[in-house]
C-alpha cells in the first residue's frame, strides 16, 4: 500500500459519498485543478484503491422486502467443500455477500436479499440446503435497519 496524501483520502471521501461526481465539481471540493485531480483518480484506479463505481439501488422499491442473515456450517473442513459451495454461492443473485467466519458456530455467513418469505423458502430448500457439503443453516431475519453505509472508514489514514 502506497503512502496516500490528504488529496487522494479526500478524493476517495468524496467519491465513496458520491461517484457520479464530475472531475469538475471532484477537483473543486478537494481544492485541485481538474487535470491534477484526473491523475489522482487514475492512479488510485491503477493502484488498486478505487475498484469499480456502482449505482446503489432501492430494494424496497424494488420489491426486495425480506433480508435475512444466513449461518451455514459445513460437514466437513476440506479446500474441496468449501470451494465447491463458494461456486454455487457466487452464481446466486438473493446472495449479497458470502464471508468466511469464525467464532459463531458456523462456517459462513450469507446476507441474502429476497422478495418475502416464501421466496426465501424456496432459495433456503430449493439452493441451499441442496449444496454438498451444507451441514446446518440458521437464519435470522432483519425486523429494521438501523444503519447501512458503504462508505469505509478512512480517518486512521490521516496522518
Amino acid at each position: 500500500m502506497g503512502k496516500l496524501d490528504r488529496y487522494d483520502l479526500r478524493i476517495l471521501a468524496e467519491l465513496q459519498h458520491d461517484a457520479r461526481l464530475s472531475n469538475q465539481e471532484l477537483a473543486e471540493r478537494i481544492g485541485l485543478s481538474p487535470s491534477p485531480c484526473s491523475r489522482r483518480v487514475k492512479q488510485l484506479e491503477d493502484d488498486g484503491y478505487i475498484l469499480r463505481q456502482v449505482a446503489l439501488l432501492d430494494r424496497k422499491r424494488l420489491g426486495l422486502t425480506l433480508t435475512a442473515y444466513v449461518l451455514i456450517g459445513m460437514d466437513r473442513h476440506t479446500p474441496d467443500r468449501f470451494e465447491h459451495f463458494e461456486a454455487v454461492i457466487g452464481k446466486c443473485p438473493e446472495v449479497q455477500e458470502c464471508s468466511l467466519v469464525t467464532g459463531m458456530d458456523a462456517d459462513y455467513q450469507l446476507k441474502v436479499v429476497v422478495p418475502d418469505m416464501d421466496s426465501y423458502q424456496q432459495f433456503l430448500l430449493g439452493t441451499l440446503t441442496r449444496i454438498e457439503g451444507v451441514a446446518s443453516v440458521r437464519s435470522s431475519f432483519v425486523l429494521r435497519q438501523v444503519q447501512s453505509s458503504t462508505e469505509l472508514p478512512l480517518e486512521h489514514l490521516r496522518a
